[in-house]
């Protein structure tokens, strides 16, 4: 690939134009088809139609991730990178013939990457109030939601075959829901080592992240605003000084509504 096309997939990806913010808010949108797509599907056998879907969808990330590839400046740092290994596992669980259905759950994790890019958080800052208002609700939320897609297809993949009380996706959604919130009715468990061991972590991290999301919800609304002194991101909607170092601030505000 010559340096122009690099340099204009570059601008795509990362630049600040009109076209630049129009084309991530279409990866964007294409990532939240792809998820309701699996979740629609993921009740229902998967015929020819849903197959050729499934490639065209494979067939779109396998672009994207070779154009994030080109325009990487550090090869060996991306490809470690998490949102890295998620385009792997989405592209893998789409492509390939022996993933099916078992590993369709992997699809999910496309949402991890976008969600938390810094372009495309500044872009929702700067379009939205709604979300500059609520972004650590927002993004709280979704971390807590994909967790639960996640480990839902954990324990249907690791479940459903030999145990007769996980028989689809609604019965895994139903332990993982009360297994996070400690629920537990016990009408349906995990059997064996590798069951119990993911009933710990979706009881250890799932109980973790709906704290996170209970405090975002709970406690006092926050501005963003970074004290240009010791750093302190978060402060009082009215402040005028930083309450760890003094500082005058000067927090841009939109006035009453």
């Amino acid at each position: 690939m010559t340096g122009n096309r690099i340099d204009a997939l570059r601008r795509l990806y990362e630049g600040h134009s009109r076209r630049a913010h129009r084309f991530r808010y279409a990866l964007l949108a294409f990532d939240l088809v792809t998820v309701i797509f699996v979740v629609a599907t993921s009740f229902s056998r998967h015929g020819p139609l849903v197959e050729a879907i499934d490639a065209v969808f494979g067939l779109l990330i396998l672009a994207d991730f070779a154009a994030r590839t080109v325009i990487a400046p550090r090869k060996g740092r991306f490809f470690l990178a998490p949102s890295t290994l998620a385009d792997v596992a989405a592209i893998v669980s789409f492509l390939a013939p022996l993933a099916g259905e078992g590993l369709g759950f992997l699809r999910i994790l496309r949402t991890l990457r976008l969600l938390h890019t810094y372009q495309m958080l500044k872009r929702l800052r700067t379009d939205f109030r709604f979300f500059r208002s609520h972004e650590e609700v927002i993004v709280a939320a979704a971390n807590l939601l994909v967790f639960m897609f996640v480990m839902t297809g954990l324990v249907y993949a690791t479940q459903y075959r030999s145990n007769p009380q996980i028989g689809n996706y609604a019965d895994a959604l139903y332990f993982t829901v009360t297994a996070l919130t400690t629920t537990g009715f016990g009408d349906i468990t995990l059997t064996g080592t590798t069951g119990r061991m993911i009933s710990v972590a979706v009881m250890i991290f799932g109980v973790t992240l709906f704290l996170r999301l209970a405090q975002v919800l709970f406690r006092p609304a926050k501005v963003r605003h970074t004290c240009p002194t010791c750093g302190l991101k978060l402060h009082d909607p009215d402040a005028v000084h930083c309450k760890h170092c003094g500082t005058t601030l000067h927090i841009e505000t939109e006035g009453s509504v």
